[in-house]
């Protein structure tokens, strides 16, 4: 039996129909709930890559859970139970099609637009004289358009959302008072771990009922990058790499064998010792962003484990 879950199919009770994203699949329950299993693919890029990374789901979905809990008396989310180590069951909602980026300081894809020359990211500007890693003088918010299946996220500006028409200008004020208020507490909570949480993104939905609240995942390694606060002055003042806790090491990797995704380009092979030793860092991401040991679930039949613990939730939530 693999010891990974890259893709399911399953047949629940009263099941409506099945959307698969990149990395989690969402089943829809009699148009009220929704299953949302969290597989083991690895993204990056918004290229899926052919091997699952063990362990990898359980991390995020168990992170995303305890993260929604610490930040619900801040935001509202659609989260009602997390019946199995990779599954989270909750309120069927109609998402909104902007991811809410929200930077605090000039990494990743922010200063790779940097680099460039752009000093004007999704129409906000960045100030001149920064170096990589830099902390903003406030979080800026840059949202990105919800990609189709294997299409790119694009960056778009809150003028254009509202243009456009994607979010209605009364829905989007509350999304970035959304962004910025969870972005405090993820920082606030980062901190007692000895974190920089460095940006993120949070995606939002509306229930049946008109309510905006959190959905997907929040402040895992997959959707949030984080720094050790520990050097992180001194790193900068020598102008050295931060040392952090995010996916990027696999973004950089990739980078390092010829891939970012583009068109013609080949996804390099993962060897075996590969593989475990992203799955080895995902784990250590979880014990640092968590704060607690991480207890392996039981992988020796992923499929079956899952395919029951739903099962008994839908049975008894009824």
């Amino acid at each position: 039996m693999s010891r990974t879950i890259v893709d399911t199919d399953f047949n629940f009770p009263n099941q409506k129909s099945v959307y698969k994203g990149k990395v989690r699949e969402v089943y829809n329950i009699n148009n009220e709930q929704l299953v949302m299993i969290a597989t083991d693919r690895l993204s990056a890029f918004d290229v899926v890559m052919p091997k699952g990374i063990p362990y990898k789901g359980q991390i995020l979905n168990q992170i995303a859970t305890q993260m929604m809990k610490a930040t619900e008396d801040l935001v509202p989310n659609w989260l009602v139970a997390t019946p199995d180590p990779n599954v989270a069951v909750g309120h069927l909602c109609e998402p909104f099609k902007v991811e809410m980026v929200i930077r605090g300081y000039m990494s990743g894809h922010a200063a790779r637009e940097y680099k460039l020359g752009k000093r004007l990211l999704c129409g906000v500007a960045m100030p001149e004289g920064m170096q990589e890693n830099d902390k903003f003088p406030e979080p800026i918010i840059t949202p990105a358009t919800k990609a189709e299946k294997g299409d790119h996220d694009e960056d778009i500006s809150r003028e254009n959302i509202l243009k456009r028409g994607i979010v209605p200008e009364e829905d989007y004020i509350v999304l970035e008072d959304y962004t910025r208020k969870l972005f405090q507490r993820g920082t606030e909570i980062a901190a007692k771990r000895g974190l920089i949480l460095v940006d993120t993104k949070y995606e939002f939905g509306k229930t049946k009922d008109g309510k905006i609240v959190l959905i997907d995942e929040i402040h895992t390694p997959d959707s949030s990058r984080y720094f050790y606060a520990d050097g992180y002055e001194e790193r900068q003042s020598r102008g050295e790499a931060q040392k952090q806790l995010s996916k990027e090491f696999v973004r950089q990797w990739l980078i390092s064998n010829h891939f970012q995704g583009l068109e013609g380009q080949t996804v390099p092979h993962m060897t075996d010792e590969y593989i475990e030793s992203v799955s080895e860092r995902y784990i250590e991401l979880y014990e640092n962003i968590t704060g607690e040991p991480f207890v392996k679930a039981d992988v020796s039949n992923i499929q079956q484990r899952i395919e029951k613990n739903v099962l008994k939730y839908l049975e008894t939530s009824k």
